[in-house]
């Protein structure tokens, strides 16, 4: 019986690490994974684990491939010795941290590069072979930060938020030709991800208001407990423990696996409470509120609608905003 053929981009570290690994070594035997990395200088890692791991001859194999660089997908994708890319997983990202007024023009394109028009390549480079063959799954790494829009992340944000209307219009689609596409939703993720997110250079911060660096310095430490105390394992959401998630906020295994594949599976309940206010309240003002609550930990200046802002928060209750905003994955 022919393997289902995997392709994963961003497996240096991390979560496509971890889910190449995991599916190479599958007791089934029936993955063929090709982990992709950008340098394959930085492969060593992988293959180490994999030797522990114990995975197959010929279950795993690595190539060079840059989401920034069309002509990089399409060696990568030349190199696919069965011919074809049964799941598709679109995991390479890059985050921007930072006040928006001290970021280069060359760090915003660069983010929306790799997250946007990267993720972009790859679907235009894999999709025609997908909808010829009227079969396909297309796994997409999103990311709490692409749902509701956090302080200090928004050109992050930006084009998480970007790559949910591209999912979501494609799988549309796609459907009259059986591909499927899936968001995984992050919440915060132990990775190396979150050492190579980008900040605006510190000099800059001096010329920044008191106010905005004040409120920058607030978040970092706001950041770092929420990582502590939240932050997942990748292997929690490459395979997460049953008892940990609801039936229906699954990860990548079950969006992999599942008959009737979802839009967006959730890789942590801690996203939600946030995530539904957001949606109760179109007008965005309790959302807002709650938010800057949660990562400052007072109360916003109130403008004309100040008060009704807070009575509307007030009858989504206490649970619902007492439940700290996670860092993005």
């Amino acid at each position: 019986m022919d393997r289902t053929v995997v392709l994963i981009t961003g497996c240096s570290s991390g979560i496509g690490l971890h889910l190449a690994l995991r599916l190479a070594s599958d007791p089934s035997r029936s993955f063929k994974v090709y982990a992709t990395l950008r340098d394959l200088s930085t492969q060593g890692p992988l293959w180490e684990a994999a030797q522990s791991r114990g995975c197959p001859p010929g279950s795993l194999e690595t190539l060079q491939l840059d989401v920034q660089d069309a002509d990089s997908v399409a060696a990568a994708r030349a190199r696919v010795t069965e011919g074809r890319v049964d799941v598709l997983v679109c995991n390479a990202g890059r985050g921007l941290l930072g006040p928006l007024e001290v970021h280069s023009g060359d760090a915003v394109g660069s983010v929306l590069d790799v997250n946007v028009v990267g993720t972009v390549r790859m679907l235009q480079a894999f999709l025609p072979d997908m909808k010829r063959r009227r079969s396909g799954r297309i796994l997409v790494t999103g990311s709490m930060g692409g749902l509701m829009g956090m302080p200090f992340n928004a050109v992050y944000c930006a084009s998480k938020f970007a790559i949910e209307g591209l999912c979501e219009s494609l799988a549309i689609l796609l459907l009259p030709f059986g591909i499927h596409v899936s968001l995984i939703e992050c919440g915060p993720v132990h990775t190396a991800f979150q050492k190579k997110v980008q900040t605006g250079p510190r000099v800059a911060l001096d010329d920044l208001d008191a106010q905005t660096c004040d409120l920058f310095s607030r978040y970092q430490r706001h950041f770092e407990r929420i990582f502590r105390k939240e932050a997942q394992d990748p292997e929690e959401v490459t395979e997460p423990r049953p008892a940990c998630l609801h039936p229906l906020l699954q990860v990548f295994l079950t969006a992999l696996r599942d008959s009737r594949p979802a839009l967006r599976y959730f890789c942590s309940e801690r996203i939600l409470p946030l995530a539904r206010l957001r949606l109760a309240d179109p007008s965005g003002c309790s959302y807002i509120a709650a938010m800057h609550r949660s990562v400052f930990g007072d109360e916003p200046a109130e403008g004309p609608e100040g008060a009704q802002t807070r009575a509307r928060t007030g009858e989504l209750g206490d649970p619902e905003l007492g439940t700290s905003p996670s860092a993005p994955q």
